[in-house]
């Protein structure tokens, strides 16, 4: 976490070359860039809550200031999204082809920066950000993930027969933990408000609590690290089991300092 604000405060502009797998401790490191350069290969997520988890790193940070309710879905469904989408949703800068990306690098060696100003003055003339981002993406997931509790969001996806998206999302939500699904919506939507030392400092606390708070094999995310990491049975016992069963209340020891 240390580590995460350093590098997402630090004065000298870097670049994040997102191309490939850029998921989890991958986004906690890039999304603090002063560029960040995507490619045909990039899938990118934060999928912690496929291991009962919840999108850490500072995920509740940059994933709250996507536009509209994007966090909310990228954080409960943990969703992978390739490079038009991940612009779209203002988690990368530029898409380039993998096969230039060799030339950037050589084009940067190959300069001389006195002051971080320049640096930045090359990165703004070479690398010039999407202004595209942001638009058009977020008004059919703002239907769904505005709402206030899991349920609401669960049931309305159930319900709507618009597209064949809601029955997927909906069935995404129904395997997740029904727990860590309302501590991570209550993480997006209290990180919104808060500095990226904040929101790092509540992490970290939300971290220990997934450990400690029901120690060992009662643990939300040791369950879903032992089906998805270990056994690889894929099939979590969640508790409670259902989205319906977690009680107003349930989520707030996460948030215990």
């Amino acid at each position: 976490y240390s580590l995460n604000h350093l590098i997402q405060t630090y004065p000298k502009p870097f670049i994040a070359f997102m191309d490939g797998i850029v998921m989890g401790g991958g986004m906690g490191l890039s999304q603090g860039a002063a560029v960040r350069i995507v490619t045909e290969h990039t899938k990118m997520a934060m999928p912690e809550t496929n291991i009962g988890l919840f999108p850490d790193v500072g995920g509740g940070y940059f994933l709250s200031r996507t536009p509209g309710h994007a966090g909310e879905y990228l954080a409960l469904t943990g969703e992978v999204i390739n490079a038009e989408e991940a612009i779209g949703f203002g988690l990368a800068d530029v898409k380039r082809d993998a096969a230039q990306l060799p030339a950037i690098w050589e084009a940067l060696a190959n300069q001389d920066f006195a002051s971080a100003d320049d640096a930045k003055a090359w990165i703004d003339s070479e690398l010039p950000a999407d202004t595209a981002r942001g638009k058009g993406y977020t008004a059919h997931i703002d239907s769904f993930f505005s709402l206030l509790r899991v349920k609401h969001i669960v049931d309305a996806l159930a319900k709507a027969k618009d597209d064949a998206w809601d029955g997927k999302v909906a069935s995404i939500l129904r395997k997740r933990s029904p727990l860590m699904l309302h501590v991570t919506l209550e993480q997006i939507r209290r990180a919104r408000g808060m500095s990226l030392a904040d929101d790092l400092r509540m992490e970290r606390d939300m971290v220990y609590q997934c450990f400690h708070h029901r120690p060992g094999v009662a643990s939300e995310t040791v369950e879903g690290i032992r089906a998805l990491s270990v056994d690889k049975d894929y099939s979590p016992k969640w508790n409670p089991e259902r989205i319906e069963d977690v009680k107003p209340g349930m989520a707030d020891a996460f948030f215990v300092s």
